[in-house]
This record gives structure tokens, C-alpha cells and sequence, in this order.
């Protein structure tokens, strides 16, 4: 079973090899076009500048641990690649930066995981469980810079892009800035398209409860 896991700076330790894995698969996976664009955006590397403290890493990963795929959120009143690279894009209808608001980068999914189908189980838990966490954190859009030919896709999940700017053809590709709606109709929708029933993010562990079957002294309360 492929769960979602939010991992923000609390949680990061706990989660060191996932990230380790995030990583390698942001250097070996990007295709050669995604790979000028990203080369051309923030260097390309398994690491950016937008890699901060504050970054929130969303990975799907398997029973076995494996990352399957991933996406991170980026808080925009921070330094984001929308506001430092690709301002441009959003010159028709700029966009937020208010505390609260976040972007959403480096969508991937790991070659292992694909399937001999249109729409991967693995991505529809990235889609569905990005949704869910925003609609838990109270996020009601993300800004997305994309390429463009995403968008149509998008608007069949009910994410209803908002595009900030006209499509810009960068490093080869050709791409839009966009805002993308956190609803519940949304996660309708992405659920229904992946045919994913119910959440996919994983939910901590609870504390186990005190044990009380102990009575003073060590001994076992009778049941």
C-alpha cells in the first residue's frame, strides 16, 4: 500500500533515507526538457535554494519504504521559484505571497512505479494526497509554475488553473504560471480519476495508551 507522508522540519529525521531517496530520484528522473528548464531555473541539482528549513516534502513511499513519488510545498512569503526565477510568467495577474499561501515544485514520480497505463496509482496518490493535506491545513490554492501542456489535464480534475500570465517558451519547454483550487471537488475528482476510494495520507502512529492492567507492585490486574 503507497501512503502520502508530510514531512516538514519536525519529522525530517525520522524520515532521512525517504529524503535520501527524494533526492537521487530528483537527479536520475527528470527528463532531458524538464531538465534544461530546472538546470536553466535553479541548477538542476538534487538540491536548490529553495531546499530550506521551512520546505514541506510530501513523498509517497510503499510498505517497503521506497519512494514512489513525491511533490514539496514552498511557503511564498519566502523565496520561491515563482517569485525569483519566474516572476515573468505572472505578469497579467501577479500572485499571493501572504503567509498561508504556498507553491508547489518538483512533481515527480519514480520510474519503478510507472504502470502501462495512462494514469499511475502512484501519481494519483501524490494528486490526491497533496489535496487532502491542503484542505487539513486550511490551503485553499497553491501557486504551480508548469509546463503548459499540463494545464487542460488540471482542469479535468477540477483543480481549475488560474493562469497568471501567457505561456513563455523557457529552455525548451514551454510554461505557465498558474493558481490551482485546494476543494473538495477537487479531490473528487482526482480520487475518481485514479480510482482511489479513500485517504492516502499516512496518519502518525498514536502513543500507546498507559498500561493499566498493571496493579501496584508489579502484579497483573485479574481480567
Amino acid at each position: 500500500m503507497i501512503r502520502l507522508h508530510v514531512i516538514d522540519r519536525a519529522s525530517r529525521a525520522a524520515y532521512a533515507d525517504a529524503l535520501d531517496q527524494h533526492r537521487a530520484l530528483r537527479l536520475g528522473i527528470v527528463e532531458e526538457t524538464c531538465r534544461r528548464v530546472l538546470r536553466a531555473g535553479d541548477g538542476g541539482t538534487a538540491c536548490d535554494p529553495f531546499d530550506t528549513e521551512a520546505t514541506r516534502y510530501l513523498l509517497a513511499l510503499d510498505g517497503a519504504g521506497r519512494v514512489a513519488g513525491g511533490t514539496r510545498l514552498l511557503p511564498a512569503e519566502r523565496p520561491t521559484p515563482l517569485s525569483e526565477v519566474f516572476s515573468h510568467l505572472a505578469d497579467l495577474r501577479g500572485f499571493e505571497r501572504s503567509p498561508g499561501t504556498w507553491e508547489c515544485t518538483r512533481f515527480l514520480l519514480s520510474p519503478r512505479f510507472r504502470e502501462d497505463r495512462p494514469l499511475s496509482r502512484a501519481a494519483g496518490v501524490v494528486a490526491a494526497g497533496l489535496i487532502e493535506h491542503c484542505l487539513e491545513q486550511g490551503i485553499p490554492r497553491l501557486n504551480l509554475v508548469s509546463e503548459t501542456y499540463w494545464i487542460p489535464r488540471m482542469a479535468e480534475l477540477g483543480w481549475r488553473p488560474r493562469p497568471l500570465g501567457l505561456p513563455v517558451a523557457y529552455a525548451g519547454a514551454s510554461l505557465c504560471a498558474v493558481t490551482i483550487a485546494m476543494t473538495e471537488s477537487a479531490l473528487s475528482g482526482t480520487r475518481a480519476a485514479y480510482g482511489i476510494a479513500t485517504s492516502v495520507l499516512a496518519r502518525p502512529r498514536p502513543a500507546p495508551p498507559p498500561d493499566r492492567a498493571r496493579a501496584p507492585g508489579g502484579r497483573g490486574l485479574a481480567a
